[in-house]
């Protein structure tokens, strides 16, 4: 009987590190301009073997740009519905995130990214920076529920 109720406890606690790990998968956010602070954009996230990317789904408002004339490569003049602008996020346990890379479309730049999900799940507050975290700037992302 005590071996069932190990085993078990085992289980519940496998199944609760993997939802801990990418509580982010699957999951919709609200991005929100510098400037004004009005609402941007939706990202989505999504996960494969345990690293993240995010896709910008939706343009909100009078979008300032739709094409990324600015980026490189694969990307220069892409919609910017559709354009995948986090890369390799990956979970490293009690809701926070690294070793990503984040791109600004305004810009064509990419910056290095981590971040924290608030405990309540309902805000992600990204940073965005060069070389060390202090060289970079901070943006919070709601939920969209």
């Amino acid at each position: 009987m005590m071996i069932l109720r190990i085993t078990g406890l085992a289980c519940l606690l496998s199944m609760a590190s993997v939802a801990m790990a990418e509580p982010l998968d699957g999951s919709k956010w609200r991005t929100f301009d510098d400037a004004d602070g009005k609402p941007k954009a939706v990202v989505q996230i999504s996960s494969k073997g345990g690293v993240m990317t995010g896709t910008i789904v939706e343009q909100l408002g009078v979008p300032a740009i739709t094409n990324c004339t600015k980026c490189s490569g694969a990307l220069k003049d892409r919609p910017l519905v559709g354009l995948p602008i986090i890369y390799g996020l990956k979970a490293n346990g009690k809701n926070e995130y690294d070793h990503g890379a984040i791109l600004d479309p305004a810009t064509g730049k990419t910056y290095k990214l981590k971040g924290k999900l608030s405990a309540d799940g309902q805000t992600l507050e990204l940073r965005g920076f060069i070389g060390f975290s202090m060289l970079g700037r901070n943006q919070v992302w709601k939920r969209v529920k």
